[in-house]
């Protein structure tokens, strides 16, 4: 199975304790009972969520958060993900040896979409940005388009189109202002998860891939299973949903004071945008109820060093793929 071949994004392993400091990061680093208990105390402590009134200021203001958000830090927060190609090869398949739903099992994936467009009698919709590609990628919850430029710079793919929304209109401006943005190749547009009614500018059976990393946790946990399966619908068939996102226990969760609780794994930073913690399986159950079969399903536990303050760091991150039948 690929959860046994997974091929590691790291390989440094921690076997003596005394030798903690002398690296800035270990991989799969498992965790003591007793480690795991005094998680679950911490968790439990801060668990009491806020008044109802003050849950729905936050879930009303999202948008106004994380535009506030972007704002503030335009492209200076995040770095970008020089481990996607290892840890999701589906995103450059030209440089795997894995198999996907490509050009490379369909010589000619843009004529066979437009077949399909003019059997089912919908020719409008064959008109949209990127119909001609053979292959196709969408990023949800893009910020500043972290991701997606890598993409762009990595797959050279002349067949490739990436698609990439956000749900803050000022992340969507940051990324076609980009001296990288290739509107021959890309297509960046404002778009609500968690509103699953709202329509995308792409039609439902035309996408290869679709990225998620770490969006999902931050829409209100009512909401994610609804917004899992109008994703699906954009899929082709033997299409495939990559996740990353934040594992049960994550340092970030430990760090939470009382009064930041909104529901059970879930709660709001100061900055007023909203994190959930997940397990496995409450993702695995997700991707399930939109008939998605799994793929991988894994925990990755990382140990991050700070020598310099001498601070160990534990993170927790819950990776996925799950594919639409074929």
């Amino acid at each position: 199975s690929e959860e046994s071949r997974r091929p590691q994004f790291g390989t440094r392993f921690l076997t003596d304790p005394k030798q903690v400091f002398q690296h800035n990061a270990w991989d799969n680093v498992e965790w003591t009972d007793d480690q795991e208990e005094a998680a679950k105390r911490k968790v439990s402590e801060n668990s009491y969520p806020l008044p109802a009134e003050k849950q729905e200021e936050y879930d009303s203001r999202a948008n106004e958060y994380w535009n506030e958000f972007y704002t503030i830090h335009e492209n200076r927060f995040f770095k970008d993900r020089h481990w996607l190609f290892t840890e999701f090869p589906e995103l450059a398949p030209q440089c795997s040896t894995l198999n996907h739903t490509s050009h490379i099992d369909e010589p000619q994936g843009s004529n066979l979409d437009q077949d399909r467009c003019r059997d089912s009698g919908a020719e409008d919709s064959c008109d949209f940005p990127g119909s001609s590609a053979s292959y196709r990628i969408l990023e949800v919850g893009c910020g500043v388009g972290n991701t997606v430029f890598p993409i762009l710079k990595t797959n050279n793919d002349p067949g490739l189109f990436v698609y990439c929304c956000d749900f803050s209109s000022t992340a969507v401006e940051l990324v076609k202002n980009n001296p990288e943005y290739d509107p021959g190749r890309c297509f960046a547009f404002v778009q609500d998860l968690s509103d699953a009614e709202a329509s995308y500018p792409i039609p439902d059976g035309s996408l290869d891939v679709i990225v998620l990393i770490f969006v999902l946790s931050a829409l209100h946990p009512d909401k994610m299973q609804a917004s899992i399966t109008r994703l699906a619908r954009l899929l082709k068939p033997g299409g495939t949903i990559l996740l990353r996102d934040y594992g049960r226990y994550d340092m970030a969760q430990l760090r939470f004071k009382k009064g930041r609780c909104l529901s059970e794994n879930f709660y709001v930073r100061g900055d007023g945008t909203r994190v959930y913690f997940f397990t496995q399986d409450e993702l695995h159950e997700l991707f399930t109820r939109a008939e998605l079969e799994k793929v991988q399903n894994l925990v990755d536990r990382r140990l991050q060093v700070n020598r310099g303050k001498q601070l160990t760091m534990y993170r927790v991150w819950i990776q996925c793929k799950y594919k639409k039948a074929s």
